[in-house]
């Protein structure tokens, strides 16, 4: 299933874009990228592996000028968010690379030499200023999955990049990119499965819950799979709040 470009919030001056993805036929885990325009600034988050390039270059260069990119955002070090960075860097020579100061050191692995145009992003997490004033908030979600973790909230358009909390894999003919049914998706599109075994603890979780619980959440967009309205946030947060997960099941997953 295609899926176009998709506007979730425009002041005029400020968007947030859900770029297009294939979910058919993909292999591995088809993965979401999101573009945050400020003015003539532009963010883009988690661009993805050296797989998806082409495709999530094609989508940004419908809206805008690709070498006019001003931030690269990382959620955490996995080849699925990082392994196309040098290709961006090669994109747009102005844009700076924004991922966790415990993944600064592990840059080189993949080319980048140049710590001029990376910002280490500290464990208590940091604002991202734009020139209008606006910022974006990155949120440390550490060990959700990721040890230097994090999650960014933009407070203009109310939606929160939760990275790969909340992430699923939509079933074959899925239609649509929204939840609409929680239940059924935590069930379907191994919602649970997944965050059971690739998050660290129930108290990684809760602690992450604590810190965007006050937000105000139009929507929840995760790295992978179908994004969260409103009430759907609100039911997975609790959700997720009550997960054992991670170490709270070693001995399950040992077989034991």
């Amino acid at each position: 299933m295609m899926f176009d470009n998709e506007v979730l919030y425009d002041d005029g001056q400020h968007k947030f874009i859900m770029l297009g993805t294939d979910i058919s036929g993909a292999e591995g885990i088809p993965v979401n990228q999101f573009l945050i325009i400020d003015g003539s600034e532009a963010f883009l988050l988690d661009p993805g592996g050296a797989h998806v390039f082409a495709t999530v270059l094609a989508n940004v260069s419908e809206i805008i000028d690709p070498t006019k990119l001003t931030g690269l955002f990382y959620s955490h070090q996995d080849p699925d968010v990082t392994s196309g960075i040098m290709m961006w860097l090669n994109v747009s020579e102005q844009a700076k690379v924004y991922i966790s100061e415990l993944w600064v050191r592990f840059l080189p692995h993949f080319g980048v030499y140049d710590e001029r145009r990376v910002v280490g992003i500290p464990d208590k997490g940091m604002d991202i200023r734009f020139s209008s004033g606006n910022t974006l908030k990155v949120i440390p979600a550490h060990y959700l999955h990721s040890p230097g973790m994090f999650t960014l909230y933009d407070p203009v358009a109310k939606i929160l990049f939760s990275a790969d909390i909340g992430a699923s894999v939509l079933p074959p003919g899925t239609k649509s990119r929204k939840v609409e049914d929680f239940d059924w998706h935590l069930k379907n599109a191994i919602v649970e499965t997944f965050h059971k075994r690739y998050m660290a603890s129930n108290a990684a979780c809760r602690k992450w819950v604590s810190m965007v619980k006050g937000l105000d959440i139009e929507w929840m967009v995760p790295q992978h799979g179908a994004i969260y309205n409103r009430e759907m946030t609100e039911k997975f947060l609790n959700w997720l709040a009550n997960l054992r997960c991670g170490s709270d099941i070693v001995d399950e997953v040992y077989g034991r």
